[in-house]
């Protein structure tokens, strides 16, 4: 099983970045993709999230982020993306990408089951 995230770097405020979460190893219809974040001194949190799987699609935000990032997937490429516009400093960040077991009709945005590596996303002022 693997997650591997990319497309982090250092963006100047007001940028935008793209990152990728490529899954490999396990049925990816069968999960929520979700992206996560942490800045140093500071808990891990839920950004985003979606439910993957064709006709599904259903997404979380975190307030703070809706508006400026969008989530979307590719199943043909077993692959989640996040898009970040309108970037600030406060989005400094090592962000991850981690998988939830769908259970039924619902999804759930935890990390429940599988990490990426992280990726760092660095904005400056």
């Amino acid at each position: 099983v693997q997650l591997v995230e990319s497309g982090g770097g250092l963006v100047q405020a007001g940028g935008s970045l793209r990152l990728s979460c490529a899954a490999s190893g396990f049925t990816f219809d069968d999960y929520a993709i979700g992206w996560f974040r942490q800045a140093p001194g500071k808990e891990r949190e839920a950004i985003s999230c979606i439910s993957t799987g064709t006709g599904d699609g259903r997404t979380y935000y975190k307030d703070s982020v809706e508006g400026r990032f969008t989530i979307s997937s590719d199943n043909a490429k077993n692959t989640v993306y996040l898009q970040m516009t309108s970037l600030k400093p406060e989005d400094t960040a090592v962000y991850y990408c981690a998988a939830d077991l769908k259970e039924g009709s619902s999804f759930y945005c935890l990390g429940s089951d599988y990490w990426g590596q992280g990726t760092q996303v660095t904005v400056s002022a």
